[in-house]
């Protein structure tokens, strides 16, 4: 095993790795500052930019990138007093009054030498798990695989959030959406409507960027206005790094609490920082200063926010079964290269592991010290308005969408997804179990139909079956219990349980859940046997929670959405329509011309800036752009008035 780790570790040697790290870690700091977006977002808009990479390049540039988003996403947090991704709300209770103090730079020291020690911590316990569980994960059979994959979208659906029926039934929505294609099983396509597109299935590259990048995009800039106001970072860096020390033991209780929600399937950052930030407070013995800028509030959940990720390797290296959204979409890149995560890869692929666990170190300090060093320059990021950042990250995810596959069914798909993740966030529905469904798709439905053609249904009395059955069983009606107390498991406080549209559009969305549902259930009784099994096992239970949302929502206390929430709605509508315009820009003129086009108007027109700063800005970006399609060999089609 440790000569796999030294075969990992001599990659590193090597400049172009070196410096796929550094691209990674660099697009991580960048991305985690930017309110909302986070780890996943950041996955998700490198992802399509390996498909020319070899799967261990590919996997440094990722992991390099997630390694260090939870670090820099503090610098908003602090700053300005909003989360740069949902795990760093805990962060905000002390961080942003002691900013308010002019004690943002020992908030901010004492944050990034946290998360880095957490996250190597973390690192650590990833490597030990190697010895331990390889021999237990040798002993799965394709049933108690289909277990872990059931627990897995089990704890993703209904621990995420406040809602656990809306995630249950997200979970569903994107096992459905990942059943969509040529299905691996019989020779058949699966609602593909007779559109030759969809034979291959929705790449997840257009999956991801659709659901949280142009969904979380749109929100940005409906809300408007500069990302925060400016305040200076005064002194106290060294001051910070003291504080780590003396309160060493919150760092490692942090980091151990962190790598715990990592390896529960579902928990995620978010939750591990709270829980985090919980212990601390439980802990102490002068509780009433926090929440008014005391430096322990904020190493408890910045230690255990980087250790989370490595936790989250464990199960989806060793039982291809995802922590969360971001370890689901590194999972997805997996599978394109042929590899799957389990068994197989503990056995084939060990030195790509430790590939792995090499990038998400390396980068976890290497982040940090960035961070220490950049932190002046990184915070001017934060004082200019999001309009102005955003044609670039457009641009960039059209980009990444057409090169998944270089057909533009995956900008058409992307677009439509960002509609749907849009609505979901306004109507309170978590959007991590939809794409973790959509990951899990494949595996989960591999290991059904294997267990159902080598053991009929006699695998579903197999003692390891019978276990996991019985900690699902368990675990929703410990959940089921904890809801009805009315205590928040996840405690969500990035906004993704409230619904801001009101109660009218939440039943009508919910009532199209249920009519897809059983439209989709109506369609696969035409299946063959061994195709028609997943979808309807996927939407027997949809159809179920569904009707049981519909009539909890049609209960509830009706909430009529502010005047301010309509607008913000009018307004998110209306950049929703200029994506669109640029899509039709580029099929009538080409990706460059229309690039140029839509980057200008936006910058002109919407965010009112200078003609000459519009100009000098659209000609980098179109010169960027066509540099990198070269690069990539990427030949965008002409526009139909040019071709």
């Amino acid at each position: 095993m440790w000569d796999a780790a030294l075969i990992a570790l001599e990659r590193f040697a090597d400049p172009v790795h070196l410096g796929m790290l550094m691209a990674g870690v660099l697009a991580g700091t960048v991305i985690g500052i930017l309110p909302g977006l986070g780890g996943i977002a950041c996955v998700a808009i490198l992802l399509p930019f390996i498909y020319t990479l070899d799967v261990h390049t590919a996997m440094i540039l990722l992991v390099g990138s997630l390694a260090v988003v939870h670090t820099s996403d503090t610098i908003t947090s602090v700053l300005i007093g909003t989360p740069g991704s949902a795990a760093a709300a805990a962060t905000i209770l002390d961080g942003h009054p002691l900013a308010k103090q002019g004690q943002a730079a020992r908030a901010l020291s004492a944050a990034f030498l946290s998360s880095m020690i957490g996250g190597l911590i973390g690192t650590i316990f990833l490597t030990l798990s190697l010895p331990i569980a390889r021999p237990l994960v040798l002993l799965f059979g394709s049933p108690e695989l289909l277990m872990l994959c059931v627990l897995g979208l089990s704890f993703a659906g209904f621990l995420t959030g406040g809602a656990p029926l809306k995630g249950g039934l997200a979970a569903c929505l994107g096992l459905l959406l990942g059943s969509v294609g040529a299905a691996p099983a019989d020779a058949v396509d699966r609602y593909t409507f007779g559109q030759l597109y969809l034979v291959d299935g929705i790449p997840l590259a257009g999956v991801a960027l659709g659901i949280f990048g142009i969904a979380e995009i749109v929100g940005l800039l409906a809300k408007g206005g500069q990302i925060a106001e400016r305040i200076p970072l005064g002194g106290g860096w060294l001051q910070g790094g003291k504080d780590v020390i003396q309160n060493w033991g919150i760092v490692v209780r942090g980091a151990l609490i962190g790598v715990w929600a990592g390896i529960l399937p579902g928990i995620g950052a978010t939750a591990g920082s709270w829980m985090a930030y919980g212990h601390v407070v439980a802990m102490a013995r002068d509780r009433e200063k926090f929440g008014k800028g005391d430096i322990r509030g904020v190493i408890g959940p910045e230690s255990a926010n980087n250790s989370v990720e490595a936790g989250d390797f464990i199960p989806t290296l060793l039982f291809s079964v995802p922590g969360g959204a971001p370890s689901a979409i590194l999972l997805g890149a997996l599978y394109f290269y042929g590899i799957q995560p389990g068994p197989r890869m503990v056995q084939e692929n060990l030195d790509l592991i430790f590939t792995i666990i090499w990038s998400f170190a390396i980068a976890n300090t290497v982040g940090a010290g960035l961070c220490f060093l950049l932190s002046p320059a990184l915070a001017r990021l934060t004082w200019f308005p999001f309009a102005k950042l955003a044609p670039a990250i457009v641009v960039t995810i059209f980009f990444g969408a057409f090169q998944s596959s270089q057909q533009f069914g995956d900008i058409y798909a992307m677009l439509g997804l960002g509609l749907l993740g849009w609505l979901m966030k306004q109507l309170g529905w978590p959007r991590a179990p939809f794409l973790v469904g959509f990951v899990l798709t494949k595996p989960t439905e591999q290991y059904l139909w294997l267990s159902i053609s080598r053991y009929g249904f006699e695998w579903l009395w197999r003692p390891g079956v019978i276990v996991m059955g019985i900690l699902l069983l368990a675990s929703i009606v410990w959940i089921v219990r904890h809801r009805r107390g009315g205590n928040n498991i996840a405690a969500e406080e990035s906004g993704e349980d409230a619904v801001l549209l009101g109660k009218l559009p939440s039943v009508l969305f919910t009532i199209l859940v249920l009519a897809v549902s059983a439209a989709a259930l109506y369609e696969a009784q035409d299946f063959p046997h061994l195709a028609a099994i997943f979808p309807i096992a996927a939407t027997i239970p949809a159809i179920f929670m569904a009707a049981a949302q519909i009539v909890l929502e049609v209960r509830a206390t009706a909430q009529a959405p502010g005047a301010e929430t309509g607008k913000k709605t009018m307004l998110a509508l209306g950049y929703l329509f200029s994506f669109v315009v640029y899509l039709l820009l580029i099929l009538l003129f080409g990706f460059g011309i229309a690039t140029a086009l839509f980057t200008f108007g936006f910058l002109y027109r919407l965010v009112r800036t200078g003609w000459l700063t519009a100009a000098i800005y659209t000609g980098v970006l179109v010169g960027v752009t066509l540099i990198m399609s070269w690069l990539l060999g990427m030949y965008w089609p002409e526009g139909i008035l040019l071709g």
